[in-house]
């Protein structure tokens, strides 16, 4: 019982639950003015964006799909994590690792399990403001603290985007003469553009690995169909932005 009841109090006191209820009330009042069917319109389309049944559904048929990687016994030799996998607390002077750190605890499994001899970690500094917080040396440092030699730690620093994250690690991996195996490891939703940028950028025997899936098998719950959530939007928004990095990156000849 308590957990039933746990369950129905975290809904009504989510924010996104107020606002929906609050369109359908304003919808209420002004059923009879000019403004129904601008009030309907928004109504259905707040409640469509935070459906997690039809936003799974559009989320599947982008995120992308390894071929089951993660079960085999297949050994690379070096492993590309892409950053973007959280922020520097700069109080404190580390790296706080968010949804995507995924990309790095995934990979560092494989580590352990020696099904992955190197791992070089991609990611510059996304801030316009503070060039020199970079994703790469921050992680570098954590790798550092659990004890990962630093003979099989590769770092890309420079950084900003995708292609570049292709682009620069491909200028590390030739100075070093490197031709061996790799494992580009980066979020699901995030694959289909970052394997089209390094296929294109002149990569060679490489193999998508995804972390951190934002959708699994089908669920019927009453839930998951018919109650809004906030979350539905928040991965929406995730596919959304890389949809369109696709189709810029396209244009732009990256991929």
């Amino acid at each position: 019982m308590f957990f039933i009841l746990s369950k129905i109090l975290a809904f009504i006191i989510a924010p996104y639950t107020w606002l929906f209820f609050g369109l359908l009330f304003l919808l209420k009042k002004l059923w009879n003015t000019p403004y129904k069917k601008w009030i309907l319109c928004f109504t259905i389309f707040t409640y469509i964006i935070s459906n997690s049944f039809l936003v799974d559904e559009i989320v599947r048929s982008w995120e992308f799909r390894d071929n089951d990687v993660y079960l085999k016994n297949t050994k690379y030799d070096l492993a590309i994590v892409l950053g973007g996998m959280g922020r520097i607390d700069e109080r404190q002077n580390k790296f706080d690792f968010g949804q995507s750190g995924d990309r790095l605890f995934q990979t560092l499994e494989l580590y352990y399990k020696k099904r992955v001899n190197k791992i070089l970690i991609s990611g510059g500094s996304g801030s316009i403001s503070k060039p020199n917080h970079r994703e790469a040396i921050y992680i570098k440092k954590y790798l550092e603290t659990i004890l990962i030699p630093d003979s099989n730690i590769i770092i890309e620093n420079k950084s900003k985007n995708t292609y570049e994250n292709a682009v620069f690690s491909k200028q590390i991996l030739d100075s070093l003469q490197f031709n061996g195996s790799i494992l580009l490891v980066t979020s699901s939703y995030h694959m289909k553009r970052s394997l089209a940028i390094f296929e294109k950028a002149g990569y060679k025997n490489i193999t998508p690995y995804v972390t951190n899936k934002i959708t699994g098998i089908r669920k019927f719950e009453f839930d998951y169909c018919f109650i809004p959530n906030i979350e539905a939007v928040f991965s929406l928004n995730l596919v959304l932005h890389e949809m369109i990095g696709y189709i810029t990156y396209k244009i732009q000849g990256y991929l």
